[in-house]
């Protein structure tokens, strides 16, 4: 694993301090999920096809894609 090594003001490294404390962590630990939080959003594609799937039936009588269907419309062009 690469080493990566800055300085940091003596306010920020105490906030990572506090927050390693609280969370019994390790300095590191923390670190390493802030850059992660930082680089690799935890966000939401809202034209993620899951969301458009439903509703499965509109009115009453036969729903317009079945279950068997459902991997073509989640994933189209796929084999």
């Amino acid at each position: 694993m690469p080493l990566v090594q800055t300085v940091v003001p003596e306010s920020e490294y105490d906030l990572l301090r506090q927050r390693a404390r609280k969370e019994g962590k390790p300095m590191k630990a923390v670190i390493r999920e802030a850059l992660r939080a930082h680089l690799v959003p935890d966000t939401v594609d809202p034209k993620d096809p899951i969301f458009h799937a439903f509703p499965i039936q509109k009115k009453k009588g036969r729903s317009h894609w079945d279950s068997r269907d459902h991997d073509d419309l989640l994933y189209p062009g796929r084999p």
